[in-house]
């Protein structure tokens, strides 16, 4: 039901912008997150959006860089990723919570696959 794609190899300091969209049912009436995760370690919080898009939440380590939007129109969320670091390698998962915004794992219950991000230095 979510999908995520935009994922790809791009040098330190660049730029990529992932979406997600859904499909099945309305995502318009949730709060809607991105996660990201590197082999051996959790699941992280990255960023959460409000269901009106009026609220962000991000991790300290992506804020001033990572920038999270959303369509309701489109049924999509976007994440646009500049300043590109090697240390945000990882897949990104988008996500769907049924509260307003959430910015924990525990609070989603709808998860779309992954899309790879990788950083080369």
């Amino acid at each position: 039901q979510l999908q995520a794609y935009g994922g790809g190899l791009v040098q330190a300091g660049g730029s990529l912008r992932l979406s997600c969209e859904a499909s099945g049912r309305t995502f318009s009436n949730h709060g809607m997150g991105w996660f990201r995760q590197t082999p051996g370690k959790e699941r992280e919080f990255v960023a959460a959006i409000s269901w009106s898009g009026g609220r962000t939440y991000y991790a300290d380590s992506v804020k001033g860089r990572f920038t999270i939007s959303r369509d309701n129109a489109k049924n999509t969320v976007s994440l646009q990723l500049n300043s590109l670091k090697p240390e945000d390698t990882a897949v990104y998962y988008c996500a769907g919570s049924r509260r307003v915004i959430a910015n924990t794992r525990g609070e989603y219950d709808s998860w779309g696959q992954g899309t790879q991000v990788t950083v080369s230095s």
